[in-house]
């Protein structure tokens, strides 16, 4: 199995290398949309793309303060996830 990015090598918004402190305290519970970024019960050929987007989706929420523009940001990587997955099962017509 290929190591995946970013394994051992903490990264933040800002492309540091190191761990930021939080803005979410670790008793407030995951932004909703997070569900949506689960993985473990994929395949592996489509497991292996949406886990990426679901280590991103928690660094975004666990950095980025609560508001609108926070949802956002997951919803359109919650619909670049979407668009990944299917590239994977996409099939050509008459293929």
């Amino acid at each position: 199995m290929t190591k995946e990015y970013g394994e051992n090598e903490p990264h933040n918004l800002t492309g540091n290398r190191t761990i930021p402190q939080p803005v979410r305290a670790e008793t407030t519970p995951p932004h909703y949309l997070i569900q949506f970024f689960a993985w473990e019960h994929l395949p592996e050929h489509l497991r292996h793309v949406s886990r990426r987007f679901g280590l991103v989706a928690k660094i975004m929420d666990n950095e980025l303060p609560d508001n609108p523009e926070k949802t956002t940001a997951l919803r359109k990587l919650l619909e670049a996830k979407d668009c990944a997955v299917r590239a994977v099962l996409f099939k050509q017509a008459g293929g």
